[in-house]
């Protein structure tokens, strides 16, 4: 068996990451269905119409390098929308579950980031330049939703669940 490469690595990344947005674009439907929270709902909805230009983007990627998006699934991606899932059915209260979706959400974020930022330092060492714009452009994209995520948490999502936690968080 011939020895991989950083290419190859690379290569293995990108189909990852690629099932890991189709996986994203069925369950964000799901998550929006669930959510209570206008601005979650908007939110979700709004992230699932980038997350199908991501998946535009990463079919661009393949093309530039001339390689297949098949034969990848992402595990990682499978946990952690079956942990959103669960998080659906413990018969949370509406604000409570708004809570518990960011919370999911931001972690599929994160893994996202991650996979992207590395992705891309890749992609810049091997001068996939083409594919490095279109990965930046992703992980820029990605990073706004974490963010926007983050301020809907601390300005509205959080304390109205905490409100009804518990008498002593009033």
């Amino acid at each position: 068996m011939a020895t991989k490469t950083l290419h190859d690595l690379f290569l293995n990344e990108l189909k990852d990451i690629y099932n890991a947005e189709m996986q994203l674009t069925r369950a964000l439907p799901k998550m929006a269905h669930a959510a209570t929270n206008p601005e979650l709902k908007q939110g979700f909805e709004r992230h699932l119409k980038e997350t199908k230009g991501h998946v535009e983007r990463l079919d661009g990627v393949f093309e530039s390098l001339d390689a297949s998006s098949r034969g990848q699934t992402c595990e990682a991606m499978e946990g952690l929308l079956a942990e959103a899932q669960e998080l659906t059915e413990l018969g949370l209260e509406p604000d409570a579950l708004d809570a518990a979706l960011i919370a999911a959400a931001q972690k599929v974020e994160h893994y996202e980031i991650a996979t992207y930022g590395t992705i891309c330092t890749w992609a810049k060492a091997m001068k996939h330049d083409e594919a490095l714009t279109l990965l930046l452009e992703t992980l820029a994209e990605e990073k706004a939703t974490d963010e926007t995520l983050t301020k809907l948490a601390k300005t509205t999502v959080n304390t109205t669940a905490a409100r009804h936690a518990h008498p002593r968080a009033a």
